[in-house]
This record gives C-alpha cells, structure tokens and sequence, in this order.
C-alpha cells in the first residue's frame, strides 16, 4: 500500500526554497471554525502568537496586506497611514481569491498571485516565532516573524486597534 504524499502549499514551498526553518500545524475546521480562536484552542496556543492574514484596499496603493494578532483587530486609520493611503477598506470578501489565490480561513501573507505591500503587528517581535496560515484551512505554519518580513517584504508596524 503506497501512503499518500501530502500535497504542499505555495506558502510551504516558498518557506522550503528559501531555507527557513518552520514547523506545519494541520487542525480540524469547519465553515464556523475558520477564527484565530479555534486555531489556537485546536493546537493549544497563545492566541497572541497566531497571526490572522487580512487583506485591505487603499485608495493610493490597491491591495495591501495585513498580519495581526488572533487576538487583535486591525486599525484601518493606522494602516492607511502607515500605507501612505488616505483610506483603506477591507477588501470585499467575494473578491479574496480572485486577488490572492487563497480563500477565507486559508489566507497566508506567503505565496500570494502577486506581492502585495505586506505589513505585519510589532507585537510579532515580541515572539521568538508566530503562526500563520499555510495557505488552506485547516493548516498553519510556524516560523521566526523576522524570517516571514524577509520572504514577504514585510514591513513591521503598530497596525492593531
């Protein structure tokens, strides 16, 4: 009996190829399981080191991403800001994976259609590593927040309410 070859993300293949060191976390989920609550009650986290992928549209620079704490919400006042945007909304739910490649609960900043200016929470650096999704429900990846600026070209910066 041949044992079935997990199939790897575009977030896991990138973090491979440029030799960061992570660990994979796979989960149960459900459409009413997709928050960074039930991530971090899933693999018995802190809710502070799981990072949820959030996806805004300023008026100056289109899409934009932002990675913050499970336990966070966005300020679209300080990401506009910080983006050199007047205004930035989230970007419509229905318009996610025709921008990104990824759906809702599976959303990473890592392996994206295109790069888009990415901006992660200082409170990541308070951590020796944080979790994000690996780019489909049910799966995070864990690595070092300075090794995810680097691959994303991430920007580190106080973006939470």
């Amino acid at each position: 009996m041949s044992k079935k070859k997990k199939e790897k993300t575009n977030a896991v293949r990138l973090v491979e190829q440029h030799d960061i060191s992570y660990k994979e976390y796979e989960y149960s989920w459900g459409e009413d399981q997709l928050s960074a609550e039930h991530v971090a009650n899933e693999l018995n986290q802190n809710i502070a080191q799981i990072f949820k992928t959030l996806v805004a549209v300023g008026n100056k620079t289109g899409a934009l991403v932002a990675v913050v704490p499970g336990n966070q919400e966005l300020d679209l006042k300080k990401i506009a800001k910080i983006s050199q945007n007047k205004k930035v909304e989230m970007l419509h739910l229905k318009d996610l994976e025709k921008t990104t490649g990824y759906i809702r609960g599976g959303c990473s900043p890592i392996g994206m259609k295109k790069q888009f200016p990415t901006y992660i929470d200082t409170s990541a650096q308070d951590f020796s590593s944080i979790l994000v999704s690996a780019g489909k429900r049910g799966l995070q990846i864990e690595l070092a927040p300075e090794d995810l600026a680097n691959l994303v070209d991430g920007t580190f910066a106080d973006i939470t309410v």
